[in-house]
């Protein structure tokens, strides 16, 4: 373990450290920790070569945000990044799989998408999230891009009910201009899943939506993971100041 000495004192490294993933070994860390969450934790369907692995095609071209334990030694949290370049080279966004994305078209030159986010269960008190977003929000500022954009998935366990419920109340004040609509290729039917009852949004909706994102349409079904997916779109001028600082501070905790 590093020590850092101030004014005199020896002081233990941080424990929970943000980067880039740097080598095979830990972008496979990270993706075993996907496949526990995603897979195991959450039933969802993941195709996959090798057992307990969370890859597919995108993997290859994305970078890998992690949040390494360093006490433990352990990958504790991730965000997968796809670059406006590697989106040119493969042909398209994850997110085109799900949506029509056609009228952000102009955005693509400066347009990140995230995804795959988890966090072991033994580390959702907060302090993970927080390090995943300042790794998030250096890598768009010393990258220069000015756009994220993801899908923020809700459980369909009960049907949908919950998600068409969440759509109905988000839209009246999180929803973009149409300008920047995206329109989903498997719709929920809201209509009739909306039952007027209140319902709670995940915290990583929550999340996005205080720092200053858009929701930019109605939610997708997405069989595989069994999940209602929230387009999400967040323009960097949009990063509210206090949370600018806040997520621009020290990297590590």
């Amino acid at each position: 373990m590093l020590e850092r000495r101030t004014h005199g004192f020896i002081r233990p490294a941080p424990r929970l450290q943000v980067a880039l993933a740097t080598c095979e070994s830990e972008i496979v860390e990270a993706q075993k920790l996907r496949y526990r969450v995603f897979a195991e934790e959450l039933g969802a369907r993941l195709p996959t070569r090798t057992p307990g692995v969370d890859r597919d095609l995108y993997d290859a071209w994305c970078e890998h945000l992690i949040v390494r334990d360093e006490r433990e030694g352990r990958i504790v949290g991730t965000y997968r990044i796809l670059s406006p370049e590697s989106a040119r080279i493969l042909g398209g966004y994850y997110s085109e799989n799900e949506f029509d994305l056609t009228r952000l078209q102009h955005l693509r030159p400066r347009l990140v998408e995230i995804g795959r986010s988890c966090i072991d269960a033994d580390y959702r008190s907060g302090a993970v999230i927080t390090l995943l977003w300042s790794g998030l929000a250096r890598y768009m500022l010393e990258r220069g891009h000015g756009y994220l954009i993801g899908c923020a998935s809700v459980s369909m366990a009960d049907g949908g009910h919950r998600a068409a419920n969440l759509f109905g109340q988000l839209a009246g004040s999180h929803l973009a201009p149409l300008e920047y609509h995206v329109f989903p290729r498997h719709p929920l039917p809201l209509e009739r899943l909306g039952n007027g009852e209140p319902a709670d949004a995940p915290p990583l909706i929550k999340g996005y939506l205080r720092t200053g994102a858009w929701i930019c349409g109605a939610p997708a079904w997405d069989p595989d993971f069994n999940t209602a997916d929230l387009p999400i779109l967040l323009p960097m001028a949009r990063v509210k100041d206090h949370y600018a600082r806040h997520f621009l501070g020290s990297p590590r905790t």
